[in-house]
């Protein structure tokens, strides 16, 4: 995948939108504010940071080089993804979904059942 393959499913996903908070080199994709994936368009290798449970970023993280803590963030929560090394698409857009959908749970049940009544 590349960065514009990433941007494009992130806006298929129920809710989504994009915004670039931190001036023009981050793109930053949110559902009802709260964000699931942040791109920095400056970065060395295209990468797609996205937020997991500190279980699973670390299980990633053993399993594959790809897979690195976030840069820029929290590196308990959030991971960097090589999005042009050798992952899978399935993979990347499966990860996708799973920062979503952690960033969803988290947030109220009524908007919870909003986007669930959306897919």
């Amino acid at each position: 995948m590349n960065i514009e393959q990433v941007r494009e499913y992130c806006l298929t996903l129920p809710g989504a939108t994009e915004d670039m908070p931190y001036g023009k080199d981050w793109l930053v994709f949110r559902i009802e504010g709260k964000i699931f994936l942040h791109i920095w368009l400056e970065a060395p290798l295209p990468t797609a940071t996205v937020k997991l449970t500190p279980e699973r970023g670390e299980e990633l993280r053993d399993a594959y080089n790809a897979i690195s803590p976030a840069y820029h963030l929290n590196k308990t929560h959030w991971n960097d993804i090589s999005i042009e090394e050798d992952l899978p698409e399935d993979m990347i857009k499966g990860l996708i979904d799973e920062s979503y959908q952690l960033v969803l749970s988290g947030l109220q049940k009524k908007v919870q059942v909003k986007y669930s009544e959306a897919v």
